[in-house]
């Protein structure tokens, strides 16, 4: 398993929790590491912002192009958009480096996993399935791989945690339909999850990323 480099955004003060954000289709940890900024939290906030990149691989429904990709894309049709080996590879990868920040001393408890688009996919397949509890996970724009295993996969530990699911109205590229159907999977099964949604296409606006702040600060920020 291929370690994953990413972009490392540092707090001024002391680390004291971690956001790992994984980004979409096509992109790099480059991608989104901007958003930091955007989000205007506290000077003080000791939050460490990791932005991973994805491996390279060819993707099926781009002419065989390499890219940067969590898994390879076969077909646009949602109920096997997502390639599950692909998933699961990457979703071992993410949480190596979840391991990691565990391992240097930040509690799983002070960890946000937040993922847009095909990073999103990533994130809500390891949120039913990781062994230890994390302090939230923002699911942007994306939908689920495998909602029918979720029962038979499912481990009880981050049943509590927040979830906040996003999705735009006018998105044409991950059907508004399939971030409702991620959120309801997850309500059913029980996960403490929250819908919000933006006039928005595949994309990320200024109301969702005030809204996201709100949620990260609730989540890890300590004064």
């Amino acid at each position: 398993m291929a370690k994953l480099a990413f972009v490392d955004v540092k707090p001024k003060a002391p680390v004291t929790a971690a956001v790992v954000w994984l980004h979409g289709l096509g992109d790099s940890g480059h991608g989104f590491s901007p958003i930091v900024p955007e989000l205007k939290l506290p000077a003080d906030h000791g939050i460490r912002f990791l932005f991973p990149h994805a491996p390279e691989r060819a993707v099926t429904i781009n002419n065989g192009y390499v890219m940067r990709a969590w898994y390879d894309i076969k077909t646009w049709d949602l109920e096997s958009r997502a390639d599950e080996a692909g998933v699961n590879e990457s979703a071992a990868s993410v949480k190596a480096l979840l391991d990691e920040l565990i391992a240097s001393g930040i509690p799983s408890e002070r960890i946000l996993l937040a993922g847009f688009s095909q990073g999103g996919v990533i994130a809500l397949h390891l949120l039913p399935r990781l062994p230890y509890k994390l302090a939230g996970v923002m699911a942007l724009s994306t939908y689920m791989c495998v909602p029918d295993k979720l029962k038979q996969e499912l481990v009880q530990v981050n049943k509590s945690t927040p979830v906040v699911v996003a999705h735009g109205t006018q998105d044409p590229v991950v059907p508004f339909s399939a971030g409702q159907q991620a959120f309801n999977t997850l309500k059913y099964a029980g996960f403490n999850v929250q819908w919000l949604e933006y006039r928005m296409e595949h994309s990320v606006c200024a109301q969702e990323v005030a809204d996201l702040s709100r949620f990260i600060q609730l989540r890890l920020y300590h004064s």
